[in-house]
């Protein structure tokens, strides 16, 4: 079975160019082209290909929006963004969209089919740089969450601990022999000092952060 590629550009030239090469590989089938985001969503949905060759920077709908959108809409379309953009910026909020890949034009054409080829084998690929400032990106969350857990008072930690076991103020308070007014003020202590909205969000920093047993 050929793998289905749809390829969105804004570029004419390279647009043209992708589709003349990979229209060479035996195990690769170009199914569509588009030249803005809006476009791919439009042709992700009509042809429901295997996997979309996204650009990230193009005029009207970027690459980053047009994945969200169609990872919300079909989740099982794979999506390789293939960008000039390697920073931080694009990085990151791309593979939070639910790119699998992130490679740089620059990439050796063998390479592109290969890293294709491995996405749909369930790997994501990405470029060296890409993983570096995912790295970087996930240790600066992980340094700044535990420099914000450091800031809470012992009391206040026990506090967290029993809102994650999805207690009630009337329920820590018994748990921990304190006031409902004492939980009432823990609560809203701990949600400001680890910047956080609500109990939910708590429970689920308390969960993330391995504080329940």
């Amino acid at each position: 079975m050929s793998i289905r590629v749809l390829i969105v550009d804004d570029h004419h030239v390279v647009r043209r160019g992708l589709v003349f090469f990979l229209r060479t590989q035996k195990d690769l089938e170009i199914i569509g082209e588009a030249a803005n985001g809006k476009e791919a969503i439009e042709l992700a949905n009509a042809l429901n290909p295997d996997i979309i060759l996204m650009d990230l920077v193009m005029p009207g709908m970027d690459g980053i929006q047009a994945t969200k959108i169609i990872k919300e809409q079909q989740p099982e379309i794979k999506i390789m963004m293939l960008t000039s953009f390697s920073d931080q910026d694009h990085v990151i909020p791309a593979l939070e969209a639910g790119a699998s890949g992130f490679q740089l034009k620059d990439i050796q054409p063998d390479e592109l089919v290969t890293a294709v080829k491995k996405i749909m084998d369930g790997e994501n690929q990405l470029h060296p740089k890409a993983t570096s400032h995912l790295l970087a990106n996930l240790s600066s969350k992980g340094k700044k969450e535990k420099k914000l857990l450091e800031e809470l008072t012992k009391r206040e930690l026990d506090v967290l601990k029993e809102i994650a076991k999805g207690k009630s103020n009337k329920e820590i308070a018994a748990s921990l022999f304190i006031t409902e007014k004492t939980v009432k003020t823990h609560v809203s202590n701990l949600l400001a000092k680890l910047e956080l909205a609500d109990r939910t969000q708590a429970a689920l920093y308390a969960v993330k952060n391995q504080l329940v047993d």
